[in-house]
């Protein structure tokens, strides 16, 4: 009921009524509820909203450009919904990469239970309101992340040593170098042909991506690390928004409540289950006990002061993370 209160205290008392206009929504991956969780939260999201007078439409991943465009066609009014990386958010407010320290939050139980003692949602979107954007959810698009790769099976940190893995950014680098690996940045779309080419052995993500991308014909290994907790932002237009009426708006809190729960309870189920899925084809795992996951821990906390976050907000986050533990 937080999240619900808060975003119908988003928008000022309106003026103008959308009415029924469509609502577009930009999926990040394929449009599949048995192994997307982002997906699981548009499809719940999305069928809250018709049934309560609210037409959407999906528009598949790629076909409104990339993530900047993306973001400013949310930010414009051209877009209303968008399933977009935490980076894009980042760019505008560097507090939100918080959520993607390894090893920050337990479980998506926990992450959510520290999102809201730390009223995260109101702190980033006061950041946004520049941007006439906002964020209504952080969506976990499975179990926690692993580690992916093509020609060595990983146990220890010492199994990383001649692996050159795929980074997101600087920060990420930073966390293969502390693991005693190298990291590269490379665009997801140039993923699958640098695992084939050997210009990339590897990358984190959860276990339900190989499968989800068709990539296991050249994806042999995966080890259950449980580093972060890969997610999607989900933004929203504010111009949109604050266009509803206060009926409309009580609609959309409560289907980003329903969409929350829905996602939340497949990615439980998933846990073990995208495990065997992967092993169903031929990628062998291993599953790393607490004391297994410890040294990957240990050695991870050197990235929490690569720079990517200020040390008050890396204090924010620790001591919240700790406070819901």
């Amino acid at each position: 009921m937080k999240l619900l209160k808060h975003l119908i205290g988003l928008a000022t008392v309106l003026s103008v009524s959308v009415g029924h206009a469509q609502v577009k929504i930009a999926l990040d991956g394929p449009p599949d509820v048995n192994k997307s969780g982002s997906y699981v939260w548009v499809n719940a999201f999305a069928k809250h909203l018709k049934a309560n007078g609210l037409e959407t439409r999906e528009l598949p991943r790629g076909s409104v450009g990339g993530e900047a465009e993306i973001f400013d066609q949310v930010s414009t009014g051209l877009l209303e919904v968008s399933l977009s990386d935490v980076k894009s958010v980042a760019k505008v407010d560097p507090f939100i990469y918080g959520v993607r320290l390894p090893y920050i939050f337990d479980d998506v139980g926990h992450m959510d239970k520290a999102l809201a003692k730390g009223d995260v949602y109101s702190r980033v979107n006061e950041q946004l309101a520049p941007t006439s954007t906002m964020l209504l959810a952080l969506v976990p698009i499975g179990p926690q992340s692993g580690i992916i790769t093509t020609k060595q099976s990983v146990r220890t940190p010492a199994d990383m040593a001649k692996l050159r893995m795929r980074a997101l950014d600087d920060a990420q680098i930073a966390l293969y170098k502390a693991w005693g690996s190298t990291g590269t940045i490379v665009p997801w779309k140039e993923v699958p042909a640098g695992l084939q080419t050997g210009v990339i052995d590897g990358y984190l993500n959860t276990a339900l991506i190989p499968v989800l991308f068709g990539q296991t014909d050249f994806v042999k290994h995966f080890t259950d690390a449980g580093v972060i907790i890969a997610q999607r932002a989900v933004m929203a237009s504010k111009a949109w928004y604050d266009g509803l009426t206060a009926k409309q708006r009580e609609a959309v809190g409560q289907a980003v409540e329903k969409a929350n729960a829905a996602n939340r309870a497949w990615v439980s189920m998933q846990s073990e289950k995208s495990l065997q899925a992967l092993e169903e084809k031929g990628v062998s795992v291993v599953r790393l006990s607490k004391a297994e996951r410890e040294p990957f821990r240990k050695l991870s906390q050197a990235t929490y002061k690569s720079g990517l976050l200020s040390e008050e907000h890396v204090k924010f986050w620790t001591d919240v993370a700790t406070a819901t533990r």
